[in-house]
């Protein structure tokens, strides 16, 4: 078996091995709520997470690549999707879900556009995401009954 000490192939172990931690961290947290019903969302991403990573791991340690880490790309649009969802997380307290929500889509659409805009992507995408967020919001308010800002 040949290994590699490329950035791209550690990196990708360190990656996966953070996202362990961060899903064992959240199954701990989740295990000290009072109520049960709020340990179960929380528990189950956690338990995925914790899985993904680590297949992920597995199989980047069984095959190893040279090849890995965010690769040529346009640094922008990585800022740009970050840095839009963290706003929409600070914000979506003080301004609600559906404007926060906003934020987080139209920084997400712009940054994963590589197309050239016309009317009808922009009707197309502005629409189905106003469908998606609403329907969103519809879930966690009167379905599940999860009291949003």
């Amino acid at each position: 078996m040949r290994v590699s000490t490329s950035q791209g192939h550690i990196g990708s172990l360190l990656t996966s091995a953070f996202f362990m931690l961060a899903g064992a961290a959240t199954l701990y947290d989740a295990a000290s709520y009072t109520d049960r019903d709020s340990q179960v969302f929380p528990q189950t991403v956690a338990v995925i997470l914790i899985i993904t990573a680590g297949l992920s791991f597995i199989t980047r340690l069984l095959r190893p690549s040279d090849r890995g880490g965010f690769g040529p790309g346009v640094w922008w649009r990585r800022i740009l999707l970050v840095v839009s969802m963290l706003v929409a997380c600070f914000l979506m307290p003080v301004i609600g879900f559906l404007p926060a929500g906003v934020i987080a889509f139209a920084g997400g659409l712009i940054a994963a556009m590589h197309d050239r805009w016309t009317t009808r992507t922009v009707l197309l995408y502005w629409s189905s995401g106003v469908v998606v967020m609403v329907c969103f919001f519809a879930l966690f308010k009167f379905v599940l009954n999860v009291p949003l800002p």
